[in-house]
């Protein structure tokens, strides 16, 4: 029995072309079939090589220069520090009393203190500091340091600048103590011109509490001016009142008057028991009774004149009146002359304090001298350089891809 050949059988050339297009085909299939690590086999694309290059050129190489010069350039620099705080010499107030001025040590207010912070980093400062030290050759030692080299010529503005940099003073609200740290590159020269700036702060404390001072008496005289002025027109208008009603002291009238008065009753309570005594045993029309009632009207009238002369009578002289006017006069007069009297012990203390220092500095620390350099702190400036610089790179890739995402 004969078997059948296939109808399509392909001949060995025809086999061995069909072999070459299956492989062929498989090539192409693996190129485009991803890697095993999910990237394209391609290579790194343009914008991956852009990407690199900008973390290059935008943090790598600056943080490289920056190094560089922060390690080969920048010039060693030496620290001093101190700590002061102002303290007063303050009194109670006269108007506690002549015996008031107790005198009591107590922390300078506040305000001294905020002056003094604000005044060390002002021009003023720097003018005066400059004048016992010479800032331009202390801070120009370096050859060749752009950054931390104070720069020739510079101006009143640049300086202040410059001068923030290397004086760094401190306050605290709590305790008052002001604490200075003077940056140079030699620490003789940090110590010098720390020492100038305690110099003048004492010079500047001096000068406020001398105003202080000078404030105190000026306005302590005027206050004595006014008393005295005062009191000497209450002592006029008690004069003019003395004049006018020819009286010394009404009081003192008052009471004569009222022990004259008093009299006068007794003896009017004497006369009409007589004439009661009388008008027991005789007629009316006798000789001693008619005497005895004449007695009694005499002293009536007597003790009606002296009721209107004490201002409780029917007529227009009111004695009480004059004695009302006379206390308000006393009264006045007595207060003009206590405010004198305040005004010249006000005097006398502010001329007493004057001859003191009511305020001073008060050294915690002396300007200290290093013995090792710890500045410029290279490393940190040159990591919070470097993440700073990172964290703008990074700010920008991320703005760059939502924008190139949002198209």
């Amino acid at each position: 029995m004969s078997i059948a050949k296939p109808a399509n059988t392909a001949s060995p050339a025809q086999a061995a072309e069909g072999a070459g297009a299956v492989s062929a085909s498989r090539l192409t299939l693996s190129a485009v079939r991803p890697s095993a690590t999910g990237l394209p086999s391609s290579g790194t694309k343009p914008r991956h090589r852009i990407l690199y290059l900008s973390f290059l050129l935008t943090v790598v190489a600056p943080v490289l220069i920056w190094g560089a010069y922060l390690f080969t350039i920048a010039v060693n620099q030496f620290n001093s520090e101190m700590s002061f705080s102002i303290r007063s010499e303050e009194t109670t107030s006269a108007a506690a009393g002549l015996l008031g001025a107790i005198t009591q040590i107590s922390s300078g207010t506040a305000g001294d203190a905020d002056i003094l912070y604000e005044f060390i980093g002002s021009q003023e400062m720097i003018a005066a500091v400059s004048k016992r030290v010479d800032l331009a050759a202390i801070y120009r030692k370096p050859a060749f340091d752009p950054y931390f080299r104070l720069k020739e010529n510079a101006s009143i503005e640049e300086l202040t600048d410059f001068w923030s940099r290397v004086v760094r003073p401190t306050f605290d609200n709590h305790t008052g103590i002001i604490q200075v740290s003077t940056l140079a590159f030699a620490p003789e020269d940090a110590r010098a011109v720390n020492d100038a700036i305690l110099a003048e702060s004492n010079a500047l404390v001096n000068r406020l509490s001398e105003q202080a001072r000078q404030d105190a008496i000026r306005y302590a005289t005027i206050d004595l001016g006014e008393a005295e002025a005062n009191l000497r027109q209450q002592r006029k208008l008690l004069a003019d009142f003395r004049h006018r009603y020819q009286i010394v002291d009404p009081e003192a009238d008052v009471a004569g008057q009222m022990g004259l008065l008093t009299a006068l009753q007794g003896e009017l309570a004497q006369a009409l028991v007589e004439r009661d005594t009388l008008l027991s045993y005789v007629q009316e029309d006798d000789q001693r009774v008619v005497q005895a009632t004449r007695r009694i009207d005499a002293i009536s009238q007597r003790i009606a004149a002296e009721r209107n002369n004490l201002g409780i009578g029917d007529d227009e002289v009111n004695i009480a009146d004059v004695v009302g006017q006379y206390e308000v006069l006393r009264t006045d007069l007595e207060f003009a002359s206590a405010a004198y009297t305040q005004a010249l012990t006000n005097l006398a203390i502010s001329r007493a304090e004057a001859r003191r220092q009511s305020r001073y500095i008060a050294t915690h620390i002396r300007p200290t001298t290093a013995q090792e350099s710890l500045y410029p702190q290279r490393w940190t400036r040159l990591f919070l350089f470097g993440g700073f610089l990172a964290m703008i790179w990074g700010a920008l890739m991320i703005f760059y891809y939502n924008i190139r995402d949002s198209r």
